[in-house]
């Protein structure tokens, strides 16, 4: 047995080398880089048995081969380079592999005596394999940066949308520093393709400069979710859709940091608006809504009633009803979860006990539109319980028969009276059974085929995505209350 303590080896040069050369070079293009296939075109070269493991005896590639655990361990540690062993049925040479992390053992055993042909190969796939393997390494350690950035970006975004904008400022300032010192921002979701979405997300990223909060949706394969404290997040957002025939964008209005997830319900109900126009991007201000036509004072009354039971709540507990709830208005239990990063059963029984403490029921399409318009108004409230003084004694008819939000609801609905089809009745008699197709169909005499149809025809005449719940959906619930069409809901408080 015979050991070699110097590490110097010799480079092979493109085209210098004799064909062997040629072909192990060939390993380091970038569609050939293989470790395994690397040992395997060895061992067809020299024509021996190849195993290349690590310190700890784990293979690597190739097949195992018995090998003395004293002698791997020395090359292993660096106290030799290379070693080589005869007998009189097989020559065995063993070469040092570096790693950067640990070194490795490529170990080659044959029939015939190694000569200089078949040394040669050895010492020079060695290095080939050093390459490969730093190489993967690097690439590795680049995919687990950039999985645990995009992880760091997502857990700030949950923290948002709980309000706890002191966490999520406080996680953003080692990596982002003044990222979220503004005290308000805009809430963008782009939508591609979600086989491209990782390409869209990295152009998000170099069009903000990394100016703005960019987050994979965890909730939607297809969407990228934009939190832009900046003026001009926006306008970068509408030029990279611009550029790509495939992407739509919405956008919400200016919120504070704390109402993300208001601004993100806001910008998801843009993005439906988004399809039906040619520029592809629409922001959430851009249409009127029904709480804008009701008086102020009297809705912010109402609502202080209607939400009074959840005041004798301490705090932090309301204020996690509050936003799980207002998500989960918004979106699926699934997917309100991913995006609060909680599981679906938690998002549920969260819901469950809003349910309980207002006295309602959110199978009920009224009901969740009601409490949804109580929600998003009692964002504007301060965080102080009211205890009712001063407040108009208005209940929910009051406010929806005001002559301008009446006037919205009947402009509204009266979109569709122009369809000989009277997808008014047919989307009317689906709210009122939950949004259901087949129970609707039912209590229509039609297929519930044709009812979907109705209620998807519906959306580009109302501008309003109505198949999905959220603020879409629920303004049109409304419109129905206001112009009568639709009984009021029940409420436990006096709403």
């Amino acid at each position: 047995m015979a050991g070699r303590e110097d590490g110097n080896r010799q480079r092979v040069q493109p085209g210098t080398g004799p064909a062997w050369a040629e072909e192990l070079l060939e390993h380091l293009r970038p569609a050939g880089r293989d470790v395994r296939r690397v040992v395997a075109w060895l061992a067809g070269t020299v024509g021996a048995t190849v195993a290349l493991q690590d310190a700890a005896g784990n293979l690597i590639a190739g097949n195992r081969l018995p090998l003395d655990e004293d002698l791997v361990a020395d090359i292993t540690a660096g106290r030799i380079a290379s070693a080589a062993w005869e007998s009189r049925e097989r020559h065995l040479r063993l070469v040092r592999v570096e790693h950067p992390s640990h070194a490795c053992v490529l170990a080659v055993s044959r029939q015939d005596p190694f000569d200089r042909r078949s040394s040669g190969v050895v010492t020079h796939t060695a290095q080939v394999i050093e390459l490969l393997l730093t190489a993967s390494e690097s690439t590795a350690a680049g995919h687990r940066l950039r999985r645990a950035t995009s992880d760091l970006r997502l857990a700030i975004l949950q923290l948002l949308m709980v309000e706890d904008t002191i966490a999520a400022r406080r996680v953003a300032a080692g990596l982002w520093p003044g990222l979220l010192d503004a005290e308000t921002a805009c809430v963008y979701v782009v939508e591609s393709a979600p086989d491209v979405r990782d390409r869209v997300a990295e152009e998000c990223l170099d069009s903000t400069r990394e100016d703005a909060l960019v987050v994979r949706c965890p909730a939607m394969d297809g969407h990228v979710i934009v939190v832009g404290p900046r003026e001009t997040t926006g306008e970068a957002l509408r030029s990279l859709v611009g550029r790509h025939p495939g992407l739509f964008l919405g956008g919400s209005v200016r919120q504070s940091i704390a109402q993300t997830a208001t601004a993100y319900g806001q910008a998801v109900s843009a993005l439906a608006v988004a399809h039906f126009r040619p520029d592809k991007t629409a922001v959430y201000a851009e249409r009127t809504h029904p709480e804008r036509l009701m008086d102020p004072v009297a809705l912010r009354g109402w609502t202080s009633r209607v939400l009074r039971p959840l005041d004798t709540l301490p705090h932090h507990t309301r204020a996690e009803l509050l936003a799980t709830t207002r998500l989960g208005l918004e979106f699926t239990a699934v997917n309100a979860a991913k995006v609060l990063g909680v599981s679906r059963n938690t998002v549920r029984a969260r819901m469950e006990r809003v349910e309980a403490l207002l006295g309602t029921d959110f199978a009920d399409l009224t009901a969740r539109a009601v409490v949804h318009l109580a929600l998003n108004t009692r964002i504007g409230l301060p965080d102080a319980p009211s205890d009712g003084a001063g407040e108009p004694d208005l209940r929910l008819a009051d406010l929806l028969s005001g002559p301008a939000v009446r006037t919205w609801g009947q402009d509204l609905l009266g979109r569709l009276d122009a369809d000989a089809r009277n997808p008014r009745r047919t989307l009317r008699t689906w709210i009122a059974v939950g949004g259901n197709a087949e129970r609707a169909a039912q209590a229509l005499g039609v297929h519930a085929q044709t009812v979907r149809e109705h209620v998807r025809s519906a959306e580009p005449v109302l501008e309003r995505h109505l198949l999905a719940a959220g603020t879409d959906l629920y303004e049109v619930v409304l419109a129905h209350l206001t112009v009568g069409d639709l009984e009021l809901p029940v409420l436990r408080s006096p709403a």
